[in-house]
C-alpha cells in the first residue's frame, strides 16, 4: 500500500532487519476455562468445534492454533464476526492477555518471557494500542490526553506538550487542544485516541475495532486518516475489524477469523478472487470485485504486434481503472512491467473479471516479451 519511512536508529535502540518481521506468531492458543493447559495440542480435542469443546471441557478456546507475522511498514487486518478471537488475539501480542501456550516474538525478542519491566516498555514505546472506547481521561484536555503517554515516561512537561502540539495538529485538532472530551464528537474523540497513541511514536500501532461505534461518514473519514498516516509515515499497523469493507479499504494482507483459527490469510486480492471455502465465499460475494483485483487476472497474450503499441497500464491497475483506459484506448491496453509487456487486456477479459470468470493467473500462460 505505501513503502516504509525508513528510521535512523538512536544509539541506545539497536538497529533491527527491516526485511524481518516485527511479529511472529507459531502456535498460539488462548483458552478460557478450567483445567485450560490440558487443552492445546491434545488429540482428544482436536476434532472439536467450538461448540463441541465448550460441552465436552467447559472452556472456550478463543484462539486456537493460530500462527502470522506481521510484515514490517504493513497494514495487518485481523477480521471476523463477533467471537472469532480477533479482539483476544491482538490483546495477546503485548500480554494484556496471557497466552494458554504458544510463542510471540516482537523483533525477535520473545514477548512471552519478557518481565514485568521489559512488559512495560514494550507496552509503552514500541507498540501502542487504539481502542474502540477511546479511553480518554474526561478531566483533561485533548492536549493532556494526548500527552498522557509521554507523561507517564516521564518526559518533561514542556516537552510533552509540544510533542503533543505536533500530533494534534498531525491528526486534523487543532484549535481543539483546550475541549474536553464531553465537548467532542465521537469522530474527534476517536482521532484524539490516534493521537495519544501516536505522540509515544511507538514502531507498531495495535487498533482493536476503533471505529466500529462511529457513524458511517465519520467512520470513513476516520479510515481516510488511517490510510494518509500510513501513506506519510510507513508505521507498521495491525488492524482488527469485523467489517469486510474497511478491511479491503485498509489492509495489505488480511487474515479472517472463525471460532478462533485462521480460515484464510491473504492480501484483498488473493481473498476476493481465491477465497478459501465457502465460509470466505459467503462473506465477499457482495464484493465489487473491479474494485479489488488487479489486471494481473485478466490479461491474455499479446497476438502480433499488439506488444508493441497500444496504451499501457501497470499490473496493479484496478479493473474497474482498466476498463476505463480500455475503453479511452478504443481496443485494448498493454499491461506493462518495467518495459516488458507482460501481457494484454480487452473488455472482455476485464468483464469477466468483473463476473467471476477469470481463472487464477498462475494457471495462465502469458507471454513476457
Amino acid at each position: 500500500m505505501t513503502t516504509t519511512t525508513e528510521k535512523t536508529p538512536s544509539p541506545e535502540t539497536p538497529a533491527t532487519d527491516a526485511a524481518a518481521p516485527v511479529f511472529t506468531v507459531r502456535d498460539l492458543w488462548k483458552v478460557f476455562g478450567p483445567k485450560a493447559q490440558r487443552i492445546p495440542g491434545n488429540e482428544e480435542f482436536a476434532g472439536l468445534s467450538a461448540a463441541e469443546l465448550r460441552e465436552r471441557t467447559g472452556c472456550t478456546a478463543a484462539v486456537r492454533e493460530v500462527s502470522f507475522d506481521v510484515q514490517r511498514g504493513e497494514v495487518f487486518v485481523v477480521m471476523g464476526l463477533s467471537g472469532s478471537g480477533k479482539s483476544t488475539l491482538v490483546r495477546t501480542l503485548t500480554r494484556l492477555i496471557e497466552p494458554t501456550s504458544g510463542s510471540i516474538s516482537m523483533d525477535g525478542k520473545d514477548v512471552l518471557a519478557m518481565d514485568k519491566n521489559e512488559l512495560r516498555e514494550l507496552r509503552r514505546h514500541k507498540a501502542a494500542m487504539v481502542f474502540q472506547n477511546f479511553g480518554l481521561l474526561p478531566h483533561r484536555t485533548v492536549l493532556d490526553n494526548v500527552a498522557y503517554g509521554l507523561e507517564i515516561q516521564g518526559v518533561s512537561k514542556a516537552e510533552r506538550r509540544a510533542k503533543a502540539m505536533e500530533v494534534v495538529a498531525k491528526v486534523g485538532l487543532e484549535g481543539l487542544e483546550d475541549r474536553r472530551p464531553t465537548q467532542l464528537s465521537g469522530g474527534q474523540q476517536q482521532r484524539v485516541g490516534l493521537a495519544r497513541a501516536l505522540a509515544v511514536d511507538p514502531e507498531v500501532l495495535l487498533f482493536d475495532e476503533p471505529f466500529s461505534a462511529l457513524d458511517p461518514l465519520i467512520r470513513r473519514d476516520m479510515q481516510e486518516e488511517v490510510i494518509r498516516l500510513h501513506r506519510e509515515e510507513g508505521r507498521t499497523m495491525v488492524f482488527i475489524t469485523h467489517d469486510l469493507s474497511e478491511a479491503l479499504r485498509l489492509g495489505d494482507r488480511i487474515m479472517l477469523m472463525r471460532d478462533g483459527a485462521i480460515v484464510q490469510l491473504g492480501t484483498p486480492e488473493e481473498i476476493v478472487a481465491n477465497p478459501a471455502d465457502d465460509y470466505v465465499r459467503d462473506f465477499v460475494q457482495d464484493v465489487a470485485r473491479e474494485q479489488v483485483i488487479s489486471v494481473r487476472r485478466a490479461m491474455r497474450p499479446a497476438e502480433g504486434d499488439e506488444a508493441e503499441s497500444g496504451a499501457a497500464i501497470s499490473p496493479d491497475t484496478l479493473v474497474v481503472d482498466a476498463i476505463e483506459a480500455v475503453a479511452r484506448s478504443g481496443s485494448y491496453c498493454r499491461v506493462v512491467d518495467n518495459g516488458r509487456t507482460l501481457g494484454i487486456v480487452d473488455h472482455e477479459q476485464l468483464l469477466a473479471v468483473v463476473a467471476g470468470l477469470d481463472s487464477d493467473p498462475q494457471d495462465k500462460e502469458v507471454a513476457a516479451v
